[in-house]
C-alpha cells in the first residue's frame, strides 16, 4: 500500500492543477453529451491522439511540409537538427502544459512537437499567402480538407503549446518575413477568419496577441474591450434570465448588434442587443471546446461559458431559435431550428461558473429587474394580447369604440334626466 501511494500518477499528471496546465482531456460527462466534437477527424496534433490509426492520412503530408520548410530555410544554414535543438530546452515546460501523464521519451516528444508545429506553421503560411502552395498539392485540390483543418486545429485535446509554435516560427522566418511579414498571431487569426466572419482590418489589431495554444488565441481575440470579468462582484444573488417567449411578454426586445464579437451583448431601455453569430459545424465545435477549456483551466476567464449560458437561457424551443433567426441574431447553417435548440441546450449542460463574477452579471441583473417591473409587464401583456395581430387590434379597437359609445349614451341619458329641456 505504501508503495502504491508513492507511485507517480499514471493518468492525471502532477501539473494538472497548476495554472501552466492548459491542454486537457475533455471530461467524459461532456463527451457523453456532445459526442465526437472534441475528437480530431483527420489530423492529430500533440500527444493525446498521436498514432491514432484513423488519423494516418495527414501524417505523410506533415513530413512533406517539413521537407519544403527545411529546403526553404537551408539558405539560413538550418537543418532538422537545429529545429530539434531549439525545442529541446522547452521540453519540461511543454510537458507541464498537459493534464495527462505523457508516456513519450524525450526524443519522441520533441520530434512530435517539431513535426506537428512545423506542419501548422507551413499550413498557416500557405493559406495566408506567405509562401505558395505547390500546383498539384492534394491538400489544396481537396476542398473539403480545409474545413476539417479548421475544426481539428481548435479542438482542446488537439493542441501543442503556443510558445513552441512561436519558437519554431521565429527560427524559420525568412528575411523578407522578418521585415514585412505578419506575426504568428496574425497568421493564426487569418487562417480562421473565414470561419469567424470578421473583417481583415479587425484581425490586424492583434499583431502581438498571446495565448496558451491555438484555441486560446482564437478565443482571446473574441473577448471585446470593456467586457472583462469583474474582480469583485457589484451584485449578490444574480439569477439567470428567462427564455425569449417570456421576455417578449414582459416587453423586452432583441436586436442584432454591430460589434465584431458575438460576446458583446448589451441591454438598455428594454432592448437586448446581440451581435450576429453564425452557427455551423465550425462554430459548434469552437464553442464546445472553448467551454470545455474554460471549465478545465483554473486561471481562464469564463466568457464562452457565460455566453453559452445566456443562449441556453434564451432558447427553450425551436420557436425561440426561429425568433433569433428572424431578428438576424442567429444565422443557422447547422440544421433545423430544433437541432440548433438542442445543441445550445446541450452546450450549457454541466457547466459551472460564478454568476456574480461573470462578464454578463450586470446584464442578467438589469434584465431581471426590468422583467419584474409590474408596469412593464402589464403594459407588455396588454400589447401582446390586443395588438399581436391585425385582427386582435381590430377587435380591441371595436371594443374600445363600443365602450366609448356606451359611455356617451349613458352620459347623455343622465344629462337628459337631470336637466330636462
Amino acid at each position: 500500500m505504501q508503495q502504491k501511494m508513492e507511485d507517480t500518477p499514471r493518468i492525471l499528471s502532477r501539473s494538472a492543477g497548476r495554472n501552466s496546465c492548459c491542454i486537457f482531456k475533455v471530461p467524459q460527462s461532456f463527451i457523453d453529451i456532445n459526442g465526437r466534437h472534441y475528437h480530431p477527424h483527420i489530423v492529430s496534433i500533440g500527444p493525446y491522439h498521436h498514432g491514432d490509426p484513423s488519423l494516418k492520412m495527414i501524417e505523410e503530408h506533415k513530413w512533406r511540409f517539413l521537407g519544403t520548410l527545411l529546403k526553404r530555410t537551408q539558405s539560413k544554414g538550418l537543418s532538422l537538427e537545429d529545429y530539434l535543438k531549439v525545442v529541446h530546452p522547452l521540453e519540461v515546460k511543454a510537458r507541464e502544459c498537459y493534464s495527462s501523464v505523457l508516456h513519450f521519451s524525450t526524443d519522441e516528444f520533441i520530434e512530435m512537437l517539431v513535426i506537428d508545429g512545423c506542419f501548422i506553421l507551413e499550413l498557416f503560411r500557405k493559406f495566408g499567402g506567405v509562401v505558395p502552395f505547390e500546383a498539384d498539392d492534394p491538400l489544396l485540390s481537396l476542398s473539403w480538407v480545409y474545413s476539417f483543418f479548421l475544426r481539428d486545429l481548435i479542438r482542446l485535446e488537439n493542441q501543442i503549446p503556443f510558445f513552441v509554435l512561436q519558437c519554431l516560427f521565429d527560427l524559420t522566418r525568412m528575411p523578407d518575413e522578418e521585415e514585412l511579414g505578419p506575426s504568428l498571431s496574425t497568421l493564426t487569426l487569418r487562417f480562421f477568419n473565414n470561419a469567424i466572419q470578421r473583417s481583415d482590418e479587425f484581425v490586424e489589431k492583434f499583431q502581438e496577441l498571446e495565448g496558451k495554444h491555438l484555441l486560446d488565441v482564437l478565443r482571446s481575440s473574441l473577448i471585446p474591450e470593456g467586457y472583462e470579468e469583474p474582480r469583485q462582484s457589484s451584485y449578490t444573488n444574480t439569477h439567470v434570465i428567462h427564455c425569449i417567449s417570456k421576455l417578449k411578454k414582459a416587453g423586452i426586445r432583441l436586436h442584432p448588434g454591430k460589434d465584431e464579437s458575438f460576446l458583446a451583448v448589451k441591454f438598455m431601455h428594454g432592448d437586448i442587443e446581440m451581435p450576429t453569430i453564425a452557427i455551423d459545424d465550425f462554430m459548434s465545435a469552437f464553442l464546445l471546446n472553448c467551454v470545455a477549456y474554460e471549465q478545465c483551466h483554473r486561471g481562464c476567464s469564463k466568457h464562452m461559458t457565460t455566453y453559452a449560458t445566456l443562449l441556453d437561457c434564451l432558447i427553450n424551443t425551436h420557436k425561440d431559435v426561429e425568433h433569433l433567426c428572424d431578428k438576424n441574431i442567429i444565422e443557422n447553417y447547422f440544421g433545423t431550428d430544433a437541432e440548433v435548440a438542442r445543441f445550445i441546450n446541450n452546450l450549457g449542460k454541466d457547466v459551472a461558473f460564478d454568476i456574480d463574477l461573470c462578464y454578463l452579471s450586470g446584464l442578467f441583473n438589469e434584465v431581471n429587474h426590468y422583467y419584474k417591473n409590474h408596469w412593464h409587464v402589464h403594459w407588455a401583456g396588454f400589447k401582446y394580447t390586443y395588438f399581436k395581430t391585425p385582427w386582435s387590434f381590430i377587435s380591441a379597437l371595436a371594443a374600445l369604440v363600443l365602450l366609448l359609445l356606451t359611455v356617451a349614451q349613458t352620459f347623455f341619458t343622465i344629462i337628459a334626466y337631470t336637466r330636462p329641456p
